[in-house]
């Protein structure tokens, strides 16, 4: 129980890596919040995972709301001791045959979101002088992806503004990290043809979940004065 009596909160909960992380966090004692835009879902996951995991219901593109969020999130756990950045969209294919409209979408969801989140938690843990904020970023974030240009630019994005942040809040007692995992078994491959979801899981070259929240636990129950800025875990039979 390694992050017992801690408070945490997680974007994107509600499924995939956000859904493991928030399983991971509550195995080592955490209470978390887990925040998505799917009402009914959330409400039945919270039910099954226990008394320390708590729903709110936010639709991140609303602005305002996000900015609003800590006394929602405070109302549930206390002071936020952990904030995971973590729901994100995906769209891949060739610059020149995409859909701009569908790329503001994911920009504005893995980009502004994202950042918009981290300004709103960031001034109750200055004042506390302490805090973790983890991002769930992607090797495409350090490794530009030919076959997804946008989507590798909104996490180089998520990098730069991790990189430069951190720096900002270290004197604070506050860590600032990034996990970038490879190719994962989430909603965000929904779109791939089915003959090459089984190839893939065949050949090992996709993660489960659970595999990045168990990274994600790891980076949050270091030393205090240590921090992981940059976790990068790939399938061992990728070729990166």
């Amino acid at each position: 129980m390694k992050l017992e009596n801690k408070t945490a909160a997680i974007t994107g909960a509600a499924s995939g890596i956000g859904l493991a992380c928030a399983k991971g966090l509550l195995d080592e004692g955490a209470s978390v919040v887990l925040i998505d835009r799917d009402a009914e879902k959330l409400s039945q996951l919270c039910k099954a995972l226990g008394d320390r995991a708590h729903p709110l219901v936010l639709d991140l593109f609303d602005g305002q709301a996000v900015s609003a969020m800590v006394p929602q999130i405070e109302a549930r756990v206390g002071p936020l001791d952990i904030f995971h950045a973590n729901a994100g969209a995906y769209v891949g294919g060739a610059a020149a045959e995409g859909d701009p409209d569908a790329w503001d979408r994911m920009l504005n969801l893995n980009i502004n979101a994202a950042f918009r989140c981290v300004n709103a938690v960031l001034p109750g843990m200055i004042e506390r002088k302490s805090g973790d904020i983890l991002f769930t970023s992607s090797v495409a974030g350090v490794i530009p992806v030919v076959w997804e240009p946008v989507y590798t630019a909104s996490k180089f994005a998520v990098q730069a503004f991790l990189h430069s942040t951190r720096r900002q809040v270290a004197p604070h007692g506050i860590r600032m990290g990034a996990v970038l995992p490879g190719p994962v078994v989430t909603a965000l491959l929904d779109d791939w043809p089915q003959e090459k979801m089984d190839e893939a899981l065949a050949n090992g070259s996709l993660m489960q979940p659970e595999e990045v929240a168990e990274a994600v636990v790891f980076m949050l129950t270091r030393k205090k004065g240590v921090v992981i800025r940059d976790m990068v875990i790939l399938p061992n039979s990728v070729d990166l």
